[in-house]
This record gives structure tokens, sequence and C-alpha cells, in this order.
């Protein structure tokens, strides 16, 4: 039986998901956070195609969470824009803007991605 709290991030999202859509100019920024990990994708939801993605799994430095936030908000914005991505719509995925998404975004902006 889900919890509270899942069904109020799945009630977040699906409103989200009905106002945001990612074109192939401006695709979605789409943020996944576990326990242990941080994920983001960026997607074209028009060719329904992950353009590229980056995990905190990837990465062996050991730091908070929080600066594993800033670290792959930064790494995916450089294979953005090496892919040739510089503007994107942030899905915060349900999840409130605080801490750990809130670290990823700003990282993605210092790293030079637009949103």
């Amino acid at each position: 039986m889900a919890t509270k709290k899942e069904l109020r991030r799945s009630r977040i999202k699906r409103g989200i998901r009905g106002r945001i859509k990612g074109t192939p100019v401006k695709p979605r920024l789409s943020v996944f956070r576990s326990n242990k990990a941080i994920y983001a994708q960026i997607i074209d939801d028009v060719a329904g195609k992950t353009l590229v993605s980056s995990s905190s799994r990837s990465i062996t430095e050991k730091v908070c969470k929080v600066e594993l936030s800033v670290i792959v908000g930064k790494e995916i914005a450089q294979k953005a824009i090496s892919s040739g991505i510089t503007e994107v719509v942030f899905d915060r995925n349900g999840y409130l803007y605080h801490g750990r998404i809130k670290s990823l975004a700003e990282g993605a902006r210092e790293g030079g991605l637009k949103f």
C-alpha cells in the first residue's frame, strides 16, 4: 500500500507532466531522487527519446549528497551543451524544489543550461 507521501508526490507529478512537455528545441530535464543516488535525464517528449543522462552513481568522490547533486547538475549541463542543447524545461518530478533537487538545478545553471 502506498504511503500518503508517495500518493502526494504522484499527484503533483501528474500535474506537472500535464503542463510540461519537452520539444526538440527545448527538451525536458527530468530528475529522479532515490535515497542513495540522484539521476538526471534530458528528454525529447515528441520523439520519446532520452538525449543526455547523468547520475551520481558514476561519481567516485566522497562528498555529501547535496554536493553530489551539484556535480551531477554540472555534468549534465556539460553533456547537454556538447550535444547542442542550451535551453531546457525543468521537471522536478513531484519532488519539492529544495535540498538535492535545488542543488542539481543550480549546478545545471552554473554549467550553462538555461531554464
